[in-house]
């Protein structure tokens, strides 16, 4: 020691231990709740109308722990898509439709992108994983509903979990390289292999390197973003950005369908109406411990012709 008497010298050495794999949900235990569904055959030809129904839902964030987990957020996905089947014969009874729509909305899967990686450990599915629970329950609905309509239509958005690829917190590919609308790519890929049975059903996302879409729905430009492209509130100035810009399909838009921010919200602004959602997820933790409030998860479902939606209803 400095004072010339004998010490004792304790050293450690340390090393990197990597914690053992979360163990996730079996996923083909989750894929029997889609499976179990048998799709009916149309009888004597395909309804007709000039009513379009709309289906808008978003926000699944298949993958994530909160709430009700993974298990919960299908279990409902699939409940209240087969809800609005039920609601789409209720209505029938109203008006004619010959014209279903389905707006997937965005951040259909977790993903390990957003908030830069930091959602990583509280997602118990892989990347893959996400991805094909999402293509199964666009399949369901797709099988659902080509029996009850003359026309149907699905059309998905990115959202910002969706993205692609992200390097230190920024995407680096095109703005439409996303995992919410390959999901979709893929569905219509498996519906060209049976044209006699599905050849009615057209599938819709951006074109390269955009974040919109828009569809025709029984004389209703119906558009559709993620809804993270603008802050809370400010849909409306959003909109009008877009649509003074001629040559964006934005101009001629009727109904912009939108999530991202998680609950219902229903607005016009004159002859235009915007439409948000609730998140089919059950809670956002983050959100209850910062706010106090959980989600009210579902879908909307609304009517809609000649650029007019007046009938709007939420499905839980």
């Amino acid at each position: 020691m400095a004072s010339g008497e004998l010490g004792l010298s304790t050293r450690f050495s340390f090393t990197r231990k990597t914690p053992a794999a979360q163990a996730g949900p079996d996923v083909a235990e989750l894929l029997a709740v889609v499976d179990s569904y048998e799709p009916s055959r149309p009888v004597g030809g395909l309804p007709d109308g000039d009513h379009a129904f709309l289906i808008a839902l978003g926000d699944l964030q298949f993958g994530k722990i909160d709430g009700d987990g993974v298990e919960g957020t299908l279990r409902r996905t699939v409940e209240c898509i087969d809800r609005a089947a039920e609601l789409l014969d209720v209505y029938r009874g109203r008006v004619d439709i010959g014209h279903v729509h389905l707006g997937w909305l965005g951040d259909h899967v977790e993903g390990f992108q957003s908030q830069g990686g930091a959602n990583v450990w509280r997602t118990r599915l892989t990347l893959t994983e996400q991805i094909r629970l999402t293509r199964r329950v666009m399949l369901h609905a797709a099988l659902t509903f080509a029996p009850m309509a003359e026309r149907v239509t699905m059309a998905a958005v990115p959202g910002n979990h969706g993205e692609a690829v992200r390097i230190s917190g920024k995407g680096m590919t095109r703005y439409d390289d996303s995992h919410d609308t390959e999901s979709l790519i893929a569905v219509r890929d498996a519906l060209d292999l049976a044209p006699d049975l599905y050849g009615h059903v057209e599938c819709y996302v951006p074109d390269t390197d955009e974040l919109t879409v828009v569809v025709d729905c029984a004389g209703t430009t119906v558009a559709h973003a993620h809804g993270h492209q603008w802050r809370p509130g400010k849909h409306w100035e959003w909109w009008r950005g877009q649509a003074f810009n001629k040559s964006s399909a934005m101009h001629t838009a009727d109904l912009l369908l939108a999530g991202h921010l998680h609950h219902e919200h229903v607005d016009t602004d004159g002859a235009r109406t915007f439409i948000q959602p609730p998140a089919m997820e059950s809670e956002s933790t983050w959100w209850r411990h910062a706010k106090g409030t959980t989600g009210a998860p579902g879908l909307m479902v609304a009517l809609t012709k000649d650029g007019h939606t007046p009938v709007k209803e939420v499905v839980r």
